[in-house]
């Protein structure tokens, strides 16, 4: 099996050169790494830089999208622009963007069903808030935007495209705090418990879990190993070099 790593850079760096040194220093030891997919999401501005340097274990993705394909949509990327930059994945439902933008499991469910459509690999974020967690919800947030989010989407459908589910847990996003490998094994199962009712147990070897939350070179591998899951969502850890092919390095020895 190979392990899903998703760098998402989020609004950084600032410069191309930068953009551009970062994502070489990946791409010079990508193919090194068995047993890890390597997937960059940058803003959308670097996507036209990197395209033409893909490679077999080096994807690009976008870190969000819009639903409709074209017309008077201001500030928005459709998924067909985003193919035409041989985009392969996308990240929906960050909890930055439900947070400061407003976005619904409803608008989320809209833009899964265009990534089936244009077959882009969508990786769908979900997760509890500090408050939720401490009222003991966070099963139930879980279910609510794993139903939600895939609301009308059959497993036909779903053998379009490779699914993913990021558990990122929001109180643990930039905090430099993340879950338990315990409390992450149980989010994870229960994950997976609430897909195969929605689908079927062995459509379930197609779909990644993935764990998202203040993950770096030290907690990498035991969040893989105990925490039962198959990838990472990286954030800030993913903007220093030397700390993300630590990483991929970590995974390696697994």
């Amino acid at each position: 099996m190979k392990y899903q790593i998703i760098a998402n850079w989020k609004m950084n760096p600032l410069l191309e050169k930068e953009a551009l040194s970062l994502f070489n220093s990946i791409r010079k030891k990508a193919e090194k790494f068995k047993k890890s997919e390597i997937i960059i999401c940058p803003p959308f501005l670097f996507l036209f830089l990197f395209k033409s340097k893909i490679s077999k274990n080096l994807k690009i993705g976008a870190q969000n999208c819009f639903f409709e394909e074209k017309g008077a949509f201001t500030g928005e990327i459709s998924l067909k622009m985003l193919k035409n930059f041989k985009v392969e994945y996308v990240i929906l439902g960050h909890s930055e963007r439900r947070r400061y933008f407003g976005e619904t499991d409803e608008m989320i469910n809209k833009k899964i069903k265009a990534s089936i459509k244009n077959k882009i690999n969508p990786i769908l974020c979900i997760g509890e808030t500090l408050k939720e967690r401490r009222e003991n919800k966070t099963f139930k947030v879980l279910e609510r935007q794993i139903k939600t989010a895939l609301k009308g989407i059959s497993q036909k459908s779903l053998q379009r495209v490779k699914l993913s589910l990021a558990y990122e847990p929001v109180w643990a996003i930039g905090k430099g705090k993340s879950c338990s490998e315990r409390e992450i094994e149980k989010a994870s199962l229960f994950i997976k418990k609430i897909l195969a009712k929605l689908y079927s147990i062995s459509f379930l070897k197609r779909i990644k879990v993935l764990y998202g939350g203040s993950v770096n070179e030290k907690n990498a591998k035991k969040i893989l190993k105990e925490g039962r899951v198959e990838g990472l969502l990286i954030g800030s850890a993913s903007l220093k070099k030397e700390v993300f092919i630590k990483i991929l390095k970590e995974v390696e020895e697994i």
